[in-house]
């Protein structure tokens, strides 16, 4: 059993006006939901249970996905209308939905890529949380040690550096960019009781990540595309196309 937790509980704000009447799950791309290419992705590779979070429009998004006879995989809703739980809040509320013994493959409802997810999956399962990484330019990098073990962040416009470990030398530590695609381990879930019910899932593994272990894994020929933004939609056809000739294959 491979398991799975979609983040389609945002507001969208990059996609208005589209999302003044929709959720962002729901926008369209090469003529599908965007929920609808991410769960069918999981489940050709093998994930048979997902969770979905949901918030802005939920009830859209459940009457989709109920439609569709769940595209024949197990899917569970944990439903934040109260309240919006950003990304470590979220995957703590759906700690229930989840098997205890298996990891969990967490990725963004408005992200595209190359990723071949179970080849990834099955890489993380070792670690605590592992953590997509590539070599791009960016202002903001994770940063690992030379085992690839993270051990903090930094903003390399501002200097600012996030770090548990006091003294951290940036200038020997290797800096990637995060993708938005990493493996959680329900181990980590009882570290997660002394944070707030709403909370960053990056700010809670530069807390932790002196006493876990958590690890990144660079995919050099990373191809990802943030659909979040109007401007990206009319590039994410041809972008779906490219990923669809190499599917599911090659290295994580």
């Amino acid at each position: 059993m491979m398991q799975a937790m979609i983040f389609a509980a945002g507001l969208g704000t990059r996609l208005k006006p589209l999302t003044d009447v929709m959720p962002k799950a729901l926008v369209k791309v090469g003529g599908k939901p965007l929920i609808e290419h991410v769960v069918m992705r999981l489940r050709d590779a093998g994930f048979d249970r997902i969770v979905v979070n949901v918030h802005h429009f939920a009830g859209m998004i459940t009457d989709y996905l109920e439609r569709n006879a769940n595209f024949g995989t197990d899917i569970r809703i944990s439903d934040e209308t109260a309240m919006l739980l950003d990304t470590g809040g979220g995957i703590k509320q759906a700690a229930t939905l989840f098997d205890a013994d298996k990891p969990i493959l967490i990725h963004n409802v408005d992200i595209l890529s190359n990723v071949n997810t179970a080849e990834f999956y099955g890489a993380g399962m070792a670690n605590d949380a592992t953590l997509l990484v590539s070599d791009r330019n960016t202002k903001r990098y994770l940063l690992f040690n030379n085992d690839m073990t993270l051990v903090g962040w930094t903003n390399v416009e501002t200097g600012e550096v996030r770090s548990p470990h006091a003294g951290l030398d940036v200038s020997r530590c290797r800096k990637y960019a995060f993708s938005g695609i990493h493996v959680f381990s329900p181990r980590l879930f009882p570290l997660m009781e002394t944070f707030p019910e709403k909370f960053g899932i990056m700010d809670f593994y530069l807390k932790v990540c002196d006493k876990v272990k958590i690890k990144g894994i660079v995919k050099d020929n990373l191809k990802i595309m943030d659909v979040g933004k109007l401007d990206t939609l009319s590039d994410a056809e041809e972008f779906l196309a490219c990923c669809d000739t190499g599917r599911n294959a090659g290295n994580p």
